[in-house]
């Protein structure tokens, strides 16, 4: 059973209610532990949308992380956001980066917030985004998840971690997964932060389905089962050396198709973003 289920009750003569029954899913959302286990585990079920919550640094959130979550997110027909917290201590240098990461986000379809969870800034429109719908809140651990819920939901002090001076890493502040209801409607689910994010179930043919501006472009792919690996007339490596498709997103993509099929791809396009 995973947060989120609908579940029958009944109460028993000691007055005890006991789950009697788990309702069918109308979604889920899964993920392997990493890339080498062979463990996985349901994340939250039934949910309405992802936000996939980020940072620029301290810790920096790996593009690939975020690239892998978002595909699964797709796998399961889940529309998904990106949230990019404490833009209160970005310099100018990390805004044009961070704006950057929102071209890139936004060109692939997905909605992008800039906010920061500690002066409350850009925070309204994330409010008015997640009211009335169940929303899985994810990321990796220190970007800020425990504090954003907090402002979210005022009143609920949740606890929040510290940063590793030495890793620039976050504590796990959150230990299990948990439904928080929203009092203008709607809820949050907090999961535990996580550190990789492996993909399960993936079909070698579908992968690029789950890339939505790759898929889009795939299109126009001079053969139909077009691997996007180095076959000729491609329209998706075309699109990567003419800038329309994001370097950081094809090598997420090919580093998924490795995982796919066993088969190494051509480093030629896997350039650090």
């Amino acid at each position: 059973m995973a947060v989120g289920d609908l579940v029958k009750i009944s109460k028993a003569s000691d007055d005890a209610y006991y789950i009697m029954d788990i309702e069918p899913r109308k979604n889920y959302i899964i993920r392997r532990a990493s890339n080498l286990s062979k463990e996985s585990h349901i994340l939250a079920a039934n949910i309405d949308q992802a936000i996939l919550v980020a940072s620029l640094y301290n810790p920096a959130t790996p593009t690939t992380f975020m690239d892998r979550f978002l595909a699964t997110a797709e796998a399961y027909s889940i529309p998904s956001a990106v949230v990019f917290n404490k833009a209160d201590t970005w310099s100018e240098e990390g805004y044009d980066y961070a704006l950057e990461l929102k071209n890139v986000y936004q060109k692939a379809g997905y909605k992008v917030f800039f906010i920061s969870a500690l002066t409350g800034e850009g925070l309204l429109p994330l409010k008015e985004f997640t009211e009335g719908k169940i929303s899985l809140i994810a990321g990796n651990s220190g970007v800020g998840k425990s504090s954003l819920i907090n402002a979210l939901v005022p009143g609920l002090n949740l606890k929040t971690g510290e940063i590793s001076d030495l890793h620039h890493t976050g504590t796990h502040t959150t230990t299990f997964s948990e439904m928080i209801f929203i009092p203008d409607g709607g809820a949050l689910i907090d999961i535990p932060g996580v550190k990789g994010f492996g993909t399960i179930e993936f079909n070698e043919s579908e992968v690029s389905h789950y890339f939505p501006e790759i898929f889009k472009i795939s299109q126009q792919c001079k053969y139909g089962n077009c691997r996007h690996t180095g076959e000729p007339g491609c329209a998706v490596i075309e699109a990567v050396e003419n800038g329309n498709v994001s370097p950081s997103r094809y090598s997420s993509y090919l580093s998924i198709m490795e995982e796919v099929t066993g088969e190494k791809n051509d480093d030629k396009y896997r350039k650090p973003f």
